[in-house]
């Protein structure tokens, strides 16, 4: 497996990638989108551990959005986000429990079970 960033924002410290399997399942969620829509990844205060993660389908691309892409998916995240996300490996996994976007994230101190909230 390898993971490709295309594109990271100017000052940004460790790239925020995208794993392959990741990039299959978005092209796939978004073949039935209108085109243009994009896999938005945000972070956000709540969730048993403190911050949570967002996943939501966006038809915007605001100016300072970081833009992550591999294999011709592309994920944006808002200037906010990134620091929270920095280093991190957005990826896809499908298991016994279910299937899911699921975010490998080397500041999260601790979280959640279900892997959605984390603390840093």
């Amino acid at each position: 497996m390898t993971d490709t960033l295309i594109e990271t924002m100017p000052g940004a410290g460790k790239p925020i990638t995208l794993s392959d399997r990741a990039a299959k399942r978005i092209l796939e969620v978004l073949s039935g989108e209108d085109e243009g829509v994009t896999l938005r990844v945000s972070v956000s205060g709540g969730g048993c551990s403190g911050f949570q993660y967002g996943f939501t389908l966006d038809d915007h691309r605001d100016a300072d959005d970081l833009v992550v892409e591999n294999a011709g998916a592309t994920v944006l995240i808002d200037s906010v986000s990134v620091m929270y996300l920095e280093g991190s490996e957005i990826d896809f996994v499908d298991d016994l429990i279910g299937s899911a976007f699921k975010i490998h994230n080397p500041n999260a101190t601790a979280s959640c079970g279900c892997g959605t909230s984390f603390s840093v």
